[in-house]
């Protein structure tokens, strides 16, 4: 009997590791092109950031890094992932379990009540060979999600850090919006004083008081826009950190930086490497056939193993039995009749597989959209600084002009009032302008993706025991 067991399990073991389903091989939807149709050079920086030489921004980042509560989901359900790797791979392993049993007990008989003691130990273990390798494709499935959802971290790293840095700006603009609108009330306060002279020594009429008045006040009216602009931007950077909206102390204000140097856009092949999101979306392909490949699996036989062995003791009318026992059972299952829900299992697993490698196929080709999209946009707003500067410097002179004249009584005081609005627009659009190349810069090194992003998550993996509450930063 134990040849006829042992003969059977050779056979079992000799189908272990074969798989009726192939892995296919996933590919980008397209052959990639050559190269980006806006090339930019500049600095490599792996770390953009530093790039922009600015300290508060960098702690600020680094602070989001350790307290962004998204950041620490996403760090959460990389957990999950891992463990139900351990999961998985727990299920190829063999079981063992340690049962006992004590018992007392009195049942009627022909003779009388009978009494008896019993007990009982016993080791009981249970294995299931993979044949058709239904259990290392589950193992698989989940070990590719983990990656997955790993990247997930890699990708948000980058989201996260481009965030603060767009807010960390828009909080610089803000403020010199505000110090530009100061600037400007304070300049057309003092031009409505001189027509207000001019008025009352009889040489210009009422309607160039008017006018004055008018202007100021739309410069006025200006300011609570660019109010509120700042301390959304400011709650927005509060949040991205971890603290409430209003915990953001103020510090020192930075000014409105030069944009760095561009970065290098490299070559498309390497996006496919540099950018988490399409690796993570890579990895779910993957994962999903093999899901497809387990839900094939589970359509053939299946074996399981199982063994008893321990020690028993039994006290009766008769006296007392003692010995040991055991079993080993081979357990063959062949599905033949369940209504069709292991073929509807794998429809849907195929189902699934299409719907993740289409998913993949538009990652990939969103992602070449992103980064073409950042080439231009920093190309074309490069070109735009360049002829908003042109325009602040002849509208600075057109209006040094138009109030000289008035001043001296040769032109009334529309084209004053023209060249003053003219002015404060052109400044005030140079500085959006210059706040916009700093976020298209911003856009750009998140779309290329890198490799920092790893680095960070190791990192801060190993500092998760010890880190302490950073200190307080404000832009």
């Amino acid at each position: 009997m134990i040849i006829r067991f042992l003969s059977a399990l050779t056979v079992v073991l000799i189908f272990v590791g074969c798989s009726p389903h192939q892995m296919r091989t996933v590919t980008p939807p397209a052959p990639l092109p050559p190269s980006f149709s806006q090339l930019h050079e500049g600095r490599s920086e792996e770390r953009w950031w530093l790039a922009f030489n600015d300290p508060q921004l960098t702690r600020l980042i680094e602070t989001a890094f350790k307290h962004n509560r998204d950041l620490a989901q996403a760090m959460a359900r990389l957990e999950q992932a891992e463990a139900l790797v351990d999961i998985n791979q727990a299920s190829r392993m063999p079981s063992l379990d340690l049962q006992g049993q004590a018992k007392r007990e009195k049942s009627p008989g022909i003779f009388g009540d009978h009494t008896g003691n019993s007990s009982m130990l016993s080791l009981s273990a249970a294995f299931e060979p993979d044949i058709w390798q239904k259990l290392s494709n589950q193992v698989r499935s989940a070990e590719l999600s983990r990656d997955a959802a790993r990247e997930d971290v890699k990708a948000f790293f980058l989201t996260l850090a481009a965030r603060v840095g767009d807010f960390y700006y828009l909080a610089a603009e803000q403020q010199a919006q505000l110090e530009l609108t100061d600037q400007t009330i304070d300049s057309f306060a003092e031009t409505l004083s001189r027509v207000e002279q001019r008025y009352r020594e009889g040489l210009v009429p009422a309607l160039d008081v008017y006018q004055a008045r008018q202007n100021l006040a739309t410069a006025k009216a200006r300011r609570p826009q660019y109010e509120q602009g700042l301390a959304e931007a400011r709650h927005a950077l509060a949040v991205l950190i971890g603290r409430y909206p209003g915990d953001l102390p103020a510090g020192s204000v930075v000014s409105l930086p030069e944009a760095p140097d561009s970065f290098p856009s490299g070559l498309p092949s390497q996006l496919l490497t540099c950018r988490p999101d399409i690796r993570a979306a890579l990895a779910r392909v993957e994962a999903s056939d093999a899901e497809v490949a387990s839900a094939v699996a589970d359509r053939f036989p299946s074996l399981n193993l199982l063994a008893d062995y321990g020690r028993s003791r039994a006290s009766n009318s008769s006296g007392i039995i003692t010995g040991d026992f055991w079993s080993l059972i081979l357990n063959a299952a062949m599905p033949l009749f369940d209504a069709g829900r292991r073929k509807a299992e794998v429809a849907r697993n195929e189902a699934r597989f299409r719907e993740q490698l289409a998913g993949y196929h538009n990652t990939v080709l969103s992602a070449f959209q992103e980064v073409e999209d950042a080439l231009s946009a920093n190309h074309t707003t490069e070109r735009r600084i360049a002829r908003l500067r042109e325009q602040v410097a002849a509208t600075e002179d057109s209006h040094r002009v138009a109030l000289d004249r008035y001043m001296f009584g040769l032109s009334d005081y529309l084209p004053v009032l023209t060249a003053q609005t003219a002015q404060y627009t052109a400044q005030s659009e140079l500085l959006s302008a210059r706040r916009q190349l700093l976020s298209d810069r911003i856009t750009l090194a998140r779309s290329l993706g890198g490799r920092w992003p790893q680095q960070t998550l190791t990192r801060l993996s190993k500092n998760d025991d010890s880190q302490e509450e950073d200190a307080r930063y404000a832009p």
